[in-house]
Parts: structure tokens; sequence; C-alpha cells
């Protein structure tokens, strides 16, 4: 892929306390490159996510997006967060609207758009994610798997330019878990531009153009999924692996 990086992380560190939670991380993501991140847990994969959104404050360090770089000026981290969509490992809807409310409330508010355009876009994001007929449900009506579909159709209302998923199918039961990643699968198909913390090496070695292994707040190894499952190089790598694949 050649062109100039839609994400650029440059010498980031994160800290909590005396706990370096990411530590001097550099790392570039195409436009629709999809980037998983895997690594033991506690290795930092989901703070360097958040640090992506600006959920964690960097100690040090610089991230760039599309272009703008993310400080502390809270119109600049809005603008880049109208860019940016992240889906969690909790749903975080709004449990006491509906599902066609929860999707349309971001495109309403922050985007501006009128209640019937917005409406039509949630209702094509709904077929997307495979659950036209569940707009008018609330979310406790809901299986975790289609809750977490829709948490994936509101953040893919504000129409962004990239992706973060933290673990997003961590929560859910083994059997919900195939449709999160059917959809998940789909984006990247069309071309979006993904960055993934996930444990689901079946999703990595479909969809993922490259695979980032972390350890202790720090990138280990970058390779690609064949190399990955073939001839990883580090020995905390294979050793991880080792746990991890049947």
């Amino acid at each position: 892929m050649t062109g100039d990086p839609i994400v650029q992380i440059h010498n980031l560190s994160k800290h909590f306390g005396d706990i370096a939670a990411v530590s001097d991380v550099s790392l570039d993501v195409q436009p629709r490159e999809v980037v998983v991140i895997i690594g033991p847990s506690g290795s930092g994969k989901s703070t360097l996510l958040r640090c992506v959104n600006r959920l964690e404050v960097p100690n040090s360090g610089a991230i760039t997006i599309d272009g703008m770089e993310l400080t502390s000026d809270e119109k600049q981290i809005n603008r880049i967060r109208a860019e940016v969509g992240m889906v969690f490992q909790q749903f975080n809807l709004f449990p006491h609207m509906t599902v066609l409310e929860n999707i349309t409330l971001g495109p309403i508010v922050v985007k501006g758009l009128d209640e019937e355009a917005a409406n039509s876009l949630a209702r094509g994001l709904l077929n997307r994610v495979g659950i036209p007929e569940k707009a008018y449900a609330y979310p406790e009506q809901l299986s975790g798997g289609q809750q977490q579909r829709v948490a994936i159709a509101r953040a893919m209302a504000m129409q962004p330019k990239v992706m973060l998923f933290d673990e997003p199918t961590s929560a859910l039961d083994p059997e919900m878990i195939k449709e999160v990643l059917d959809v998940m699968l789909d984006l990247a198909k069309e071309g979006m531009t993904m960055l993934v913390v996930s444990h689901e090496m079946g999703f990595t070695r479909a969809a993922a153009d490259r695979v980032v292994f972390m350890d202790e707040g720090q990138i280990v190894e970058i390779t690609t999924p064949e190399e990955l499952f073939t001839a990883p190089k580090h020995e905390r790598l294979k050793r991880f692996l080792s746990q991890i694949l049947p």
C-alpha cells in the first residue's frame, strides 16, 4: 500500500502511575487497511486504541488522523471523533431509546441531518448489519450479538473514515460471535479502514492486512496473517500463539 497513512501513531506512551501501559509505540495505518492488534491481557492493546480516539490522553507522542494532529483542543478532538467510529466490548446503547433512535442520535445532533434523512440512513445500516426488523425494538429486547450489530450501525451512521474495534466479541456468547464478525468482514471487504483489537484468529486470518503483536506496552512484531500462522519470528509471539491456537 502506498500514499499517506490515514492513521499515524508516533512514539506514543501512556502511563497509569508507575505502570507503562503503552511505551514508545509507532504505527501507520493506510486507507482501506485492516490492522488487527493481538497480545496477552494487559499488553496495552485497548489503551493504544483509546488513545487514538482521545478517550485516554497520552503522556507523550503524536497521533495524526487524516492529516489532523490530535491535540488537547476540544474542537479538534470533536472534529477527529466525527471521522473515527468506535465499537467497544460493551454495547453502550441508550436503554430508553429504540434501535432507530440510538442510530440516528449522532447524525442528527452532531452532523445536523434532518430526521427523515437520518432515519433513511439508519434503516440502510440496519439492512447492512442484518437486523432491519429491529428498528423499533429497545436494547433489552435484543440478544448480545444484535446489540453489538446495532452498535456497529450506530458508529457507521457517522460515516467515519476509520473504525476502531476494541474486542467487540469478548462479551458475547459463542454462538453470537459469528454474526458480529460477519458484519466486520463485510466492512473490511467494502474497504473500511479498521484498527481491531481482537483474539478472534479466524477473523484475523480472513480480514487482516497486517497483524500487530503487543506485549508489555510495546509492539513486538508486525506481520501478515500468513506469516503469523506459519512463521512467527519472535519467541514471545510463538509462546502466545501456542496458548491460544488449538
